[in-house]
């Protein structure tokens, strides 16, 4: 079963709901009954399995329908919370275990600047919240461990302080802060916080298309699909796609490679800059570096490139992007890439389609993928664009040294920026990806055990393009996208 794909309950969950709001979606009955109905196939009762009572349940399965149907469209963010789903957690930051020995020495004490610590007749440490800002100077000076600091685990997954809670307990995301990353929404045990689901948009698309003849709906796969979908070989997966309806289905390392030309171009002109393909990453520079967004590549990410070029040599093509990443949905409504991709889903979301249509993927026979170079494929993995830039700039004959700081996960892409600002970076390149290991370790995959970076390039040495160049030209010779008017575009790309 499907399921087994997943690692956590609330995965399951999640996917239980899309998977019926897609099934009533390409049958057409998803109208406010079927909406009202779902939250009783999820939690079909009389007893609750999940939460203190059925009605609980169910009210929380509304609120994951309303999500899988776009969620709140006044709401900006394409992360939300589910009120109702929120348990509240109730640890308050920095706080005195039992550990306490209530020791002579009063090393937290002297830590504290603010006076937030004395101690009680039992001559424990105390902490007084009004006081305290959660700094952890005394969690770092008691010898004991007997200070800790308890977050909330969307809190802890947060690495920028995008989310706290209101004075009811709820979650709330700062809206100003959010980058879109998504890994409060992997990391929260109650699946309470949610990305908006474009399922229906996706399957309305290919319905319209009718079979293909009114116009052509592309899939573009990100290049981390390679570690996911273990049921099957990926090349059934893609013809699983097709058999949803799409016409085909084109790597977003194509785009990658594209990228990676520009990406060296930019900069040996510039002499440094900042990667654009995380669109997380770019948000983050432009809401908490706004110093360092003049430096961000100038360049579309892999997704968006490859589009680009659909759009360009099939005009009326749909392109609905799928892959392990929540930011993406945020990207698609910016201005430099809004008018190349029609969607996107999410791996997840795309496991759904599949089972909605009852479809058996791993008895499926194969269908070949378009031919992307090694190092468009492992963009998938942290480092991977840093790699894919050298050799660019190897394939162009320049004599431009890249010297890349490769920085996953937010806090490591804030240490990089914060020396970036200060003139202290040990490089000229920052690769910036939101998601610890990079794209392989997206919120939306479908587990999320720990990635091998191994597999990306076992995957990228599948193919039998060894240079970007090389697989840049291949782009021409695939009749099923492209037309020898597109030169220009690639030249352009090139340039």
């Amino acid at each position: 079963m499907a399921t087994k794909q997943f690692d956590t309950l609330v995965q399951q969950l999640k996917y239980r709901v899309l998977k019926e709001v897609a099934r009533a979606e390409w049958e057409g009955t998803l109208d406010e009954n079927k909406k009202n109905a779902i939250p009783k196939i999820i939690s079909p009762g009389p007893n609750a399995t999940m939460r203190c009572c059925i009605y609980k349940e169910r009210a929380i399965a509304h609120g994951r329908v309303n999500m899988a149907c776009g969620g709140n469209k006044a709401n900006p963010n394409i992360i939300e919370v589910i009120e109702a789903a929120c348990d509240q957690c109730p640890f308050g930051g920095i706080t005195v275990t039992d550990m306490c020995r209530g020791c002579l020495a009063h090393r937290c004490e002297q830590a504290c600047r603010l006076n937030a610590i004395s101690f009680g007749p039992d001559l424990r440490c105390r902490i007084d919240k009004s006081k305290c800002v959660n700094c952890g100077m005394c969690m770092k000076a008691c010898q004991f461990g007997a200070i800790v600091n308890n977050k909330r685990p969307c809190e802890a997954a947060c690495k920028i302080n995008a989310i706290h809670a209101r004075e009811d307990g709820i979650a709330e995301i700062d809206e100003e802060k959010c980058t879109r990353c998504g890994q409060c929404s992997y990391n929260c045990p109650f699946g309470a916080i949610m990305d908006k689901s474009f399922i229906t948009e996706a399957i309305d698309l290919v319905k319209g298309s009718e079979g293909g003849s009114k116009y052509k709906t592309y899939m573009v796969i990100a290049p981390s699909i390679s570690s996911q979908f273990k049921y099957a070989r990926l090349t059934q997966v893609i013809t699983g796609i097709k058999a949803l309806g799409f016409t085909d289905v084109v790597e977003a390392a194509l785009g990658a490679d594209l990228v990676a030309m520009n990406e060296a171009k930019d900069l040996s002109e510039e002499g440094f800059c900042t990667s654009s393909c995380c669109p997380a990453f770019v948000r983050y520079i432009q809401t908490a570096f706004p110093t360092l967004a003049k430096d961000i590549s100038k360049n579309l990410s892999p997704m968006a490139a490859i589009a680009k070029y659909i759009k360009q040599t099939d005009p009326t093509g749909k392109v609905i992007f799928c892959g392990p990443c929540m930011a993406k949905k945020m990207e698609i409504f910016r201005e430099d890439s809004k008018s190349f991709v029609d969607c996107v889903i999410t791996f997840e979301e795309l496991q759904a389609l599949i089972d909605s249509k009852d479809i058996d993927v791993a008895s499926l026979e194969d269908s070949p993928l378009d031919n992307a170079s090694y190092f468009g494929r492992i963009f998938a993995r942290a480092g991977g664009l840093s790699d894919a830039v050298a050799e660019a700039l190897k394939e162009m004959g320049s004599p431009f040294e890249v010297k890349p700081v490769k920085a996953n996960g937010l806090d490591q892409c804030k240490m990089a920026l914060m020396q970036a600002k200060s003139g202290k970076l040990p490089g000229n390149f920052i690769e910036g990806m939101a998601c610890p290991g990079g794209c392989i370790g997206g919120p939306a995959c479908l587990t999320h055990e720990v990635r091998d970076p191994a597999k990306v390039d076992a995957y990228g040495h599948e193919s039998k393009e060894t240079t970007i160049e090389g697989a840049i030209s291949s782009i021409m010779a695939d009749a099923k996208i492209a037309s020898a008017e597109a030169m220009p575009i690639i030249k352009s790309y090139q340039k």
